[in-house]
């Protein structure tokens, strides 16, 4: 295959469902260079890295020579697919064939205005164990009704053939037949193609991740879990104090920013007056001593010596506090711990 030499022009359109990862850009290309304008969508359902992908995804469509475009559906996962998956979870918080097929039929709603005619996905066959096993893609499908649309050109020639293939929209064998977890063969086309600055197998969305997950899991034990809220527990330590107060404490720098710009009507920033130290947020109405409490352990994070007092403010009020001697006894009230 040569890797340079596209086929001839073609007039079929192309949605992709597009993550930014290797694997979607990979599955992109593949289609493009036979000639079918692709349309990269990246859907947004609010549990990605801590930091924004836009401008790493912008990057590798425009290696690929593709649109991006972003939906933002947040609000409709929670109400609808968060928390009562048909399917279940994952080994975490992730119900991983229900997200996908949601997407997935999102994107054929999209085909009509969109002027498309089939849709492309990055997924391997057998590479991840909950949502790309070959019984779990074709749940997928099924549950997006695509499953004569959906092109996985990754693993395309160990699927049955779709419908853009038997027209003749792109040509099966110039697609890709990988299974598994390994990923050699999409590393190789990498280099050959010169993808630059490509993200490295791993990461993606946090409902896979076990920390997250379980102070995702505790949060909604106390409170209803809305869009704005989101933010706030991608960053920071998490607490439960004994009150029932909820406590988020900067751990650096890009913390204390993330926190600072999270902070919603639901809590009230924190933050030393007379020493170097995190910024944090509290549950607003937080009883009395759940209020002392966070400035202590505020305070404990700070630059500041156990023999000494500081001041903090919470909210609008401020206390006089002496930090903990370590930092070992602030372990009982954390979520993670």
């Amino acid at each position: 295959m040569n890797p340079t030499k596209p086929s001839e022009k073609s007039s079929r359109r192309a949605i992709a469902l597009f993550s930014g990862g290797l694997d979607s850009t990979l599955a992109i290309w593949l289609v493009k260079r036979q000639g079918v304008e692709v349309i990269a969508l990246n859907v947004d359902i609010g549990f990605g890295s801590t930091k924004s992908k836009l401008e790493h995804m912008q990057s590798m469509c425009d290696q690929v020579g593709v649109e991006l475009r972003t939906l933002d559906i947040r609000d409709q996962y929670l109400r609808e697919i968060l928390f009562n998956p048909k399917y279940g979870y994952g080994k975490n918080f992730n119900p991983c064939i229900d997200c996908h097929g949601n997407m997935f039929r999102i994107a054929r709603e999209l085909m009509e205005p969109w002027e498309a005619d089939f849709l492309i996905s990055g997924e391997v066959v057998g590479q991840r164990p909950m949502s790309q096993r070959r019984d779990a893609l074709d749940l997928v499908t099924n549950l997006s009704d695509t499953s004569d649309i959906l092109l996985r050109p990754l693993s395309a020639k160990v699927l049955p053939p779709t419908l853009p293939e038997r027209e003749g929209w792109v040509d099966r064998e110039q697609l890709l037949g990988i299974t598994g977890r390994n990923r050699e063969v999409q590393l190789k086309l990498a280099e050959e193609i010169g993808l630059k600055d490509f993200e490295k197998p791993g990461g993606g969305c946090l409902l896979t991740d076990e920390n997250f997950s379980k102070k995702l899991a505790e949060f909604v034990k106390y409170d209803t879990l809305e869009v704005e809220d989101i933010a706030l527990l991608k960053c920071g330590r998490h607490l439960r104090l004994p009150g029932g107060a909820k406590l988020v404490i900067g751990r650096h720098k890009e913390d204390n920013e993330m926190i600072d710009a999270a902070i919603t009507p639901k809590y009230e920033k924190i933050r030393l007056l007379d020493a170097t130290g995190p910024v944090a947020a509290i549950s607003a109405g937080a009883g009395e001593a759940d209020r002392e409490l966070a400035a202590k352990l505020t305070a404990t994070y700070g630059k500041t010596s156990p023999e000494q007092s500081y001041t903090v403010q919470v909210g609008e009020r401020t206390y006089t506090v002496t930090p903990y001697p370590t930092k070992a006894e602030c372990q009982q009230y954390f979520i993670n711990s």
